[in-house]
């Protein structure tokens, strides 16, 4: 009998994140990726000589003080090379009016956003007062949503007197807020904001929590802004996955689990897992369970007949997004002048698209090449009820649509594409093993967001949730900080109640 204190399934960040954290502090942990490489949503791959990050471009919290960056310092290892994003993102709007760049100097950022968006001076200030107090909160370690006694006193200790004045927007959207401010027929600000916000909480300015959609509208700024990689957004699980090894986790890679099951006799969890060769079985006291919670609907089945309420709540939770990727390869002379590593663009046919370059030099491509990798959100039920030719055809059309719409963004000759191919929700769940290809977490409306979320402790003692649906978010920084709050959860359940970063 394969046994160990910890099971981790899932070897993407918020896995890697748990795993390295409760071995570094003892614990005997084995990770189990259905993949053969770590990285997940995170990861990268290899296509001729060029290295494409899989899904995530750009991270948050390398920062003094930020996630990563504690992450790192608790486990003595080197925080990974990268450059500060400045602007941190440019936002065409398809207008005609001036692109939006988002500065990493904030007073830069002050007077660019009262150029483009005249009169909106007090809906910023708001998001920067309701983010300040979320960041304080957060640096305080909280616990959401509340399950226990624990949970409770934790989110006590966290709360300053400025959450309980922001805390009264707990219900409210984005646009509430630009409706306290009288903003909410500026519509440039609103198709701004959309852009912005769908990218980083599957919701638009409708829907988003306010107390969220403030907080991820200033990141980009200092004292925190996001990061560009040096080689590949690899390197983030590579660093970890060298804690991982200095700790002695026992690491499996190439199993798909199929089944989780608390054995009744033996009082401990049995994890099956398959891979080409054989079945094999692991036990622990403990499961963190890190893929998306809908793939508890067949991973957890047994269990589920037997908690009705709980196998309803996980039925009941939102479709998240699936994606589209382009990725592709140039030489750096055929892109005209650009003055970002990161562009977000409207297109009359296909939405908004994100688009992520490639320094020269930085690992991604041979020197004097680039690569440049462009994103958009599609229903993943678009893609599963094809037949094979409607699929290739349909494929096909997207691919020719994405070129097109860069060509003439970026002024690119179409005979100048050295590299071009595009993935669909089918692939994303190929190489994640994520239901349906979703990317990116739960769509962070009020209903959903913080203290109404998706609790990491399940009904069933010893099963933990850990990733980008449960709080605080999506993204590298928001799964690494729902790592750090499972293994509080975790050692607590020990009698370690004092452990902070």
């Amino acid at each position: 009998m394969s046994k160990t204190e910890i099971v981790v399934i899932g070897a993407g960040i918020a896995g890697l994140t748990s795993a390295a954290i409760l071995s570094k502090l003892g614990l005997s942990v084995t990770l189990i990726e259905s993949h053969t490489q770590s990285g997940g949503c995170a990861g990268t791959f290899k296509r001729k000589k060029y290295i494409f990050d899989v899904g995530a471009t750009q991270v948050a919290g390398l920062e003094e003080g930020g996630i990563h960056s504690k992450i790192f310092k608790f486990l003595d290892v080197p925080v990974p090379e990268a450059s500060i994003l400045n602007p941190a993102c440019i936002v065409d709007l398809n207008d005609g009016s001036k692109p939006i760049p988002i500065w990493y100097d904030k007073n830069e950022w002050i007077k660019e956003r009262e150029m483009q968006f005249p009169g909106s001076r007090k809906f910023w200030q708001l998001c920067n007062l309701i983010h300040q107090s979320n960041w304080t909160f957060a640096n305080n370690n909280p616990v959401l949503p509340i399950k226990n006694l624990w949970d409770f006193s934790q989110l006590m200790k966290a709360l300053v007197p400025t959450n309980l004045v922001t805390g009264i927007l707990l219900k409210s959207t984005m646009f509430d807020l630009l409706r306290i401010c009288g903003l909410s027929n500026d519509q440039r600000l609103v198709k701004f904001l959309n852009l912005q916000l769908k990218l980083y909480s599957q919701e638009d300015v409708y829907k988003t929590a306010a107390l969220y959609g403030s907080t991820v509208l200033q990141m980009c700024q200092q004292p925190h802004g996001l990061w560009h990689l040096k080689k590949s957004m690899q390197v983030l699980s590579d660093a970890l996955e060298d804690s991982l090894k200095k700790t002695g986790v026992n690491i499996v890679f190439g199993q798909k689990v199929n089944s989780i099951t608390f054995d009744d006799v033996k009082k401990i969890w049995k994890v099956g897992a398959k891979s080409k060769q054989e079945n094999v079985d692991y036990y622990a006291d403990d499961v963190i369970y890190t893929p998306p919670p809908q793939s508890l609907l067949n991973n957890l089945e047994h269990s589920l007949v037997r908690n009705h309420n709980y196998k309803n709540r996980i039925q009941g939770l939102p479709d998240p997004s699936g994606a589209l990727v382009f990725y592709s390869a140039l030489k750096k002379d055929h892109l005209k002048s650009i003055s970002s590593n990161h562009y977000q663009i409207v297109s009359n046919k296909l939405g908004s698209l994100f688009v992520s370059i490639s320094e020269d030099g930085d690992g991604r491509a041979p020197r004097g090449e680039i690569t440049l990798i462009a994103s958009l959100f599609t229903k993943t039920i678009d893609w599963f009820n094809l037949d094979k030719n409607e699929y290739i055809k349909k494929k096909k059309v997207y691919l020719q649509n994405i070129s097109i719409a860069l060509e003439n963004q970026f002024d690119i000759a179409s005979e100048n594409w050295l590299h071009k191919e595009l993935a669909t929700p089918l692939g994303f769940e190929r190489w994640t093993n994520r239901p349906n290809g979703i990317v990116g977490g739960l769509g962070q409306n009020p209903d959903i967001f913080g203290l109404f979320g998706l609790s990491s402790r399940t009904p069933f003692q010893g099963l933990w949730l850990c990733g980008d649906s449960i709080y605080p978010g999506e993204g590298t920084a928001g799964v690494s900080q729902s790592a750090l709050m499972v293994s509080r959860q975790i050692l607590a359940s020990k009698g370690i109640n004092d452990f902070y970063l």
